[in-house]
């Protein structure tokens, strides 16, 4: 499927960008001529791998190292992506990890890491941009929340209340930045094959697929295509929405 619209001359910043569902982001942005800023934090290997990807395609991409859970390292970051690129014309908010435990047994620690990452470093970095995309009255942000948010799954409450928190994130962003010609989504994937849920136990895979009327579990780049599309021109009239990428599982 060729692409149907470019993205040359954007700057695009993907947080956890450089494995899984945020590799495959990166891999089409990146594609559809866009310059790519893939966040990182521990995984370099990762990172350089699809460096050396991308650019062996002839895209455009550089890497940037920060803990999107650190105001600190996020606005320090950021300042230097605007000073090096310009500006952030998108913000793909995708960091994200999983601590899961059964509720009784879910540790502070466990809880706050989870919510630090994927609720606290996606207000960090929507913030840390904002106030640019706001002067050039331009700007996209697209939050990876998960149908998890929506509708809970045992064994997640840390991720799940971090999810649903990036939808009232997402919707409160969209009213307000809305003046300023920004718009603000929601990418909500189902069960999408990456590292993160091939740790799961195939009993419980099966039991997931048995519950997906498209019969199939999802890709990283399907949920990439979603993305690139509410990035792009064709999404101009989109704000303030929650798709779900979920083949059925949730609807």
């Amino acid at each position: 499927m060729g692409l149907e619209w470019d993205m040359k001359d954007q700057v695009v910043l993907v947080t956890g960008g450089s494995r899984g569902i945020g590799r495959a982001i990166s891999l089409l942005m990146a594609k559809a001529g866009a310059q790519v800023i893939v966040n990182y934090q521990k995984n370099e290997e990762a990172a350089r791998s699809l460096e050396e990807e991308v650019r062996s395609s002839g895209g455009k991409v550089g890497l940037k190292r920060f803990d999107v859970a650190s105001p600190e390292e996020v606005q320090k970051a950021c300042q230097e992506i605007m000073e090096s690129y310009g500006k952030v014309d998108v913000l793909v908010n995708n960091a994200g990890v999983t601590r899961d435990q059964l509720f009784v047994r879910m540790k502070p620690e466990e809880w706050r890491e989870v919510m630090s990452v994927n609720l606290d470093g996606a207000f960090l970095c929507s913030r840390a941009v904002a106030r640019s995309m706001m002067k050039r009255r331009s700007g996209c942000i697209v939050n990876i929340s998960s149908v998890a948010g929506i509708a809970g799954n045992a064994g997640q409450a840390n991720y799940c209340a971090a999810k649903a928190g990036l939808v009232g994130l997402t919707k409160a962003l969209a009213k307000e930045l809305a003046p300023w010609s920004i718009r603000v989504n929601a990418v909500c994937p189902g069960f999408i094959e990456t590292e993160m849920t091939g740790r799961l136990p195939q009993k419980v895979k099966d039991e997931v697929l048995r519950s997906i009327p498209l019969e199939r579990f999802g890709t990283p780049e399907d949920v990439a295509w979603a993305v690139a599309f509410l990035a792009s021109p064709m999404a101009r009239y989109i704000t303030g929405e929650i798709f779900n990428v979920s083949g059925g599982l949730y609807m």
